[in-house]
C-alpha cells in the first residue's frame, strides 16, 4: 500500500478501492477524495468503449466515465457545447482517455484544441490508442499528452491497464492547480 502523507493506510486503501482522488485536503475542494473521478473516453469505435466500460465495472472502480464517440463530440463536451451545457450532469472530466484513430476530428487535433482551451488545458489527457507507431506516440506528446498507453488485445491486460491508470493517475497522481480566470 502506497504511504501517503495526511492518509492513514486505511484512507488511501478506501481511494484506490472507491476511485477517490487521494491528493485532497480540503474535503470541500473539487479533487475531494469525497467524490469518484469524472472520466471522458473518447472512443469511436463501439467495441473499445464496452471493452474500457466493462473493465472498470470489472475491475469495480467508483469513477464516472462519459463517453464522446467522435473528436466533434469530445470538444463539444469540454466546452459545455449543445447537450452538454449542464455541468452537473456533464462535468469537467478529471482525465480525459483519448484514442487517436477518428474519422473527422481525429484525436491530435482534439488534443491540439484542448490544450488550447483555458480552464481546460491541464486536464491530464491518456492517449489510449492501438497505434505503436512512433511518429503517432513523438506526435501526441507534442502535442501535449502526458501519457500514451497502447490498447492491450485481451481483456485482462485492458482491465490490468484500466487499474494502473486509476492507481496513477486519479490516485497517487497530484493534479495542476485549478486554472485562474483570465
Amino acid at each position: 500500500m502506497p504511504a501517503l502523507p495526511g492518509k492513514s493506510p486505511q484512507e488511501v486503501k478506501d481511494c484506490i478501492l472507491n476511485g477517490y482522488n487521494t491528493n485532497a485536503v480540503n474535503p470541500h475542494d473539487e479533487y475531494s477524495m469525497n467524490r469518484p473521478a469524472h472520466i471522458l473516453l473518447v472512443e469511436d469505435n463501439r467495441m473499445d468503449v464496452e471493452l474500457t466500460l466493462d473493465a472498470f465495472r470489472e475491475a469495480r472502480l467508483g469513477n464516472s466515465v462519459q463517453v464522446a464517440r467522435n473528436g466533434q463530440e469530445a470538444l463539444a463536451y469540454l466546452q459545455g457545447a449543445g447537450t452538454y451545457a449542464d455541468r452537473n450532469q456533464f462535468p469537467l472530466p478529471d482525465i480525459i482517455l483519448l484514442d487517436l484513430k477518428m474519422p473527422g476530428i481525429d484525436g491530435f487535433e482534439v488534443l491540439r484544441r484542448a490544450k488550447a482551451m483555458p480552464g481546460i488545458k491541464r486536464i491530464p489527457v491518456i492517449i489510449l490508442t492501438s497505434s505503436k507507431d512512433e511518429g503517432d506516440r513523438a506526435l501526441s506528446y507534442d502535442c501535449g499528452a502526458n501519457s500514451y498507453l497502447v490498447k492491450p488485445v485481451s481483456f485482462e491486460g485492458f482491465l490490468k491497464v484500466v487499474k494502473e491508470v486509476q492507481d496513477y493517475w486519479v490516485v497517487l497522481n497530484v493534479g495542476p492547480p485549478k486554472e485562474e480566470p483570465s
